[in-house]
């Protein structure tokens, strides 16, 4: 039985809860949380003084929708609400409790697009002029500070080898998504801390071993070996926020599109197929642009306090 709420909508429900535990063998959680998203709209219902499934049409279930976004509920979960709704009525449809499925034509909201975290340039400069001594740090040092320079993805970091490497050209190749070969311009100070390493590699490597980093064992190193060692240099670098390789990703695309403003470039060294997944970045620089444009922009410039108090 499920409190406050009247028996014609109280029983059904009570019904679908027992279908997915003892017919769909649906885990206790799965069942609560239905329960508890399904349970949201009947309450609204009875305050609306519905009391029966078969009176919430499209227009009332996209009221509900509302309320949920009113409440604070993102896209995911609202999406998750409207999926268990929609479950629900085909249970009722089956039991010829309802004649239609109002779920089946509303959509939640767009969630909003997650913007990636960055590092700004002073705390990037501070990692990596930091003091490399043994041949690990010096490797990490090198991979770290390859990735900020080229916007390596960490399987392409992990994945590099020897003839990828074109100290002549100032270049790497690597394989990203896809398969698809990217050559990618080297920095200089990336180059010099790729070099030291190269000097040192050879007391690791094994005969044959092509792969340019290589764990204490002489092995190619793993992907979470990177992200270990690369979370343990920022805890040790005195670090403000947690290091990741897309972090330092990330602030490779976000420091160069803020600098040249060239989205298209940005894409390419990046590897992204669609220039709308680079576009993320743009949102990060909006606070800097806009900057640049009140300085810049001879009508654009903000009035002071005494110009609004003519006008």
């Amino acid at each position: 039985m499920i409190n406050d709420l009247p028996d014609s909508l109280d029983e059904p429900l009570s019904r679908f809860i027992e279908h997915l535990r003892a017919e769909r063998r649906q885990s206790v959680h799965t069942c609560h949380n239905y329960l508890r998203d399904i349970r949201r709209l009947a309450v609204n219902l009875a305050a609306w003084g519905e009391t029966r499934w078969s009176g919430l049409d499209i227009h009332g279930l996209r009221r509900h929708v509302a309320e949920l976004s009113r409440e604070g509920l993102g896209g995911r979960s609202i999406a998750r609400h409207l999926s268990a709704i929609r479950r629900f009525y085909e249970f009722l449809l089956r039991e010829r409790e309802v004649t239609d499925n109002p779920a089946l034509d509303v959509r939640a909201p767009k969630a909003g697009r997650k913007l990636p975290k960055v590092a700004d340039v002073d705390q990037v400069n501070h990692l990596l002029n930091a003091d490399a001594d043994d041949p690990l740090e010096i490797r990490d040092l090198a991979m770290f500070e390859l990735i900020y320079s080229s916007g390596l993805r960490l399987a392409e970091l992990v994945g590099l080898d020897l003839d990828g490497l074109d100290r002549r050209a100032g270049e790497v190749r690597v394989l990203g998504k896809g398969n698809k070969t990217r050559i990618l311009p080297v920095g200089r100070q990336a180059w010099q801390a790729m070099d030291r390493w190269l000097s040192v590699r050879g007391t690791l490597a094994p005969e044959g071993q092509n792969a340019v980093f290589l764990s204490r064992q002489g092995r190619r190193l793993s992907a979470r070996s990177v992200q270990s060692r690369l979370s343990r240099w920022g805890r040790h670098k005195g670090a403000d926020q947690r290091l990741h390789p897309h972090l330092l990703r990330h602030s490779f695309a976000s420091h160069l599109l803020e600098s040249s403003g060239d989205l298209r470039a940005v894409q390419e060294l990046l590897g992204h197929a669609d220039i709308a997944t680079t576009q993320v970045y743009t949102h990060l620089d909006y606070q800097h642009l806009a900057r640049v444009y009140d300085r810049s922009h001879p009508r654009a410039r903000r009035r002071g306090r005494g110009d609004e108090a003519e006008s």
